[in-house]
């Protein structure tokens, strides 16, 4: 489903999709298919957005994430089930919330905005995390919406401060003998001595377990989470990360990111504010975070750079497309979509690319800036946690392609962007969302844009 943010207002459309345009592969325009019918479902106006949207890829029932609401879904549309999840009393200013203790801040009936919604499947049950109460999550079962559990009553109950819906981003990773992890990525909104920007947490069995979104693990000195330092507040007022996409793919996670940095322009003697897309890789067991690297993705066209980053999709190559990218047709391809330049975020320019990234050569990159730094070549080169000038420390060791780092050369930082292969531009109309999928040997990809076109 590829919905601009107009489209999704009040209208999630499945099924039958009108495609606006099909591109050939020698980039000429065919025409537009015959008109099909929209399968529409329409929301209750006065509850506001639509935030999320998950398929249960075993029934094809649709969850959708509203303000105040969740709704279970038939693959028709049909309304199945409903869950409210607000308004209710509360103050952003309250922390922890005042379900927990008594807040001296004025309490107003306040939205709860879908902030994450993730299907857990091994426990049947969605996880669907709001706005209020600094980001508390409800466990909800998946056949009727009852609500399974509410942890609040611990700080590490309290995701994320922000109330926007694309704050947040979750990633499951499964585990057939023991409870499974839930790798959250999440803007902090200024308070980064309340939230990590990026953490593991315990998805315990039961619902109700005292355990329940724990950090996987925390001593005194170290833990699994990234927090950013707020000495980086003093130098970037505004600075923090907003998380695109993520996924896992063999032993990593993954976050596809966007962040504030501050650059000298070429002849300048001052610096000026940009955004640079980064993509973010975690070890999967890595309890102590040591496997942090991030490295600057972006792609050009014709002395052209797109790089503030819009939306993205992991997929396989396919045989076709993997001939011509010199991959396999298992191969793991980053669909990313980009906007021209770097110094727009909140107003990005209309002019886009679609680009394509072999996850394995970003991969590639990175294990040779591991091996550099292990030589003791360069420095840390990650700006944003006052590690930049820290200079690689040596040590005798074999890196491979799955090394998950050591308590030294970390958190690591990749100066040099990895560029992607643009496959499409559209100068007028930006592109916003992005799926993809192999059919019959073929790579297909769906991109939906600002004023609401799906093109194939």
């Amino acid at each position: 489903l590829i919905m601009s943010p107009a489209m999704w207002k009040w209208t999630c459309l499945v099924s039958h999709l009108l495609l606006s345009t099909t591109v050939s592969p020698l980039g000429r325009q065919q025409p537009p298919h015959p008109k099909r019918p929209f399968i529409t479902f329409t929301g209750d106006q006065a509850e506001g957005n639509f935030n999320h949207l998950v398929v249960d890829e075993r029934t094809g029932h649709i969850y959708l994430g509203a303000v105040n609401r969740i709704y279970k879904l038939s693959s028709d549309l049909k309304v199945l089930v409903t869950h409210q999840t607000g308004p209710d009393e509360d103050n952003p200013k309250c922390y922890p919330p005042r379900i927990v203790q008594t807040c001296n801040e004025p309490l107003t009936p306040t939205n709860n905005i879908n902030k994450m919604l993730l299907i857990d499947y091994k426990e049947n049950r969605l996880i669907a995390c709001g706005s209020l109460y600094q980001g508390i999550c409800k466990l909800l079962r998946l056949d009727d919406l009852f609500k399974l559990g509410e942890p609040f009553h611990k700080k590490e109950h309290y995701l994320s401060g922000v109330n926007e819906s694309g704050s947040v981003f979750g990633v499951i990773v499964s585990y057939s003998n023991m409870d499974d992890k839930l790798f959250i990525a999440t803007a902090v909104d200024g308070k980064p001595e309340y939230f990590p920007t990026i953490s593991s947490r315990k998805l315990t069995k039961n619902s109700e377990a005292d355990g329940m979104f724990a950090y996987v693990f925390h001593d005194e000195f170290v833990a699994s989470m990234i927090k950013i330092p707020s000495d980086t507040f003093t130098i970037i007022p505004d600075f923090d990360i907003y998380y695109i996409y993520g996924f896992s793919s063999g032993n990593f996670v993954y976050f596809l990111t966007l962040q504030p940095e501050m650059i000298s322009p070429p002849g300048s003697t001052t610096k000026e504010q940009v955004y640079t897309s980064k993509l973010v890789r975690l070890c999967k067991e890595d309890t102590a975070f040591n496997s942090y690297v991030e490295v600057p993705i972006g792609c050009e066209k014709n002395g052209v750079e797109y790089r503030l980053l819009q939306a993205a999709y992991l997929s396989k190559a396919g045989a076709i497309l993997a001939r011509s990218l010199g991959a396999g047709p298992e191969d793991d391809i980053l669909f990313t979509v980009f906007s021209k330049g770097q110094k727009r975020k909140m107003k990005s320019l209309d002019e886009s690319a679609l680009c394509i990234f072999v996850l394995k050569k970003i991969n590639d990159r990175i294990k040779d800036r591991l091996q550099s730094c292990y030589r003791g070549e360069g420095t840390l080169d990650l700006a944003w946690l006052k590690v930049k000038d820290i200079p690689c420390s040596s040590a005798l060791l074999t890196i491979d392609d799955n090394f998950c780092g050591l308590d030294m050369n970390a958190p690591l930082g990749v100066s040099s962007m990895v560029r992607g292969l643009p496959i499409f531009t559209e100068d007028g109309d930006r592109m916003t969302s992005v799926i993809a999928y192999v059919y019959k040997n073929h790579s297909l990809a769906f991109v939906g844009t600002k004023s609401g076109k799906l093109k194939k």
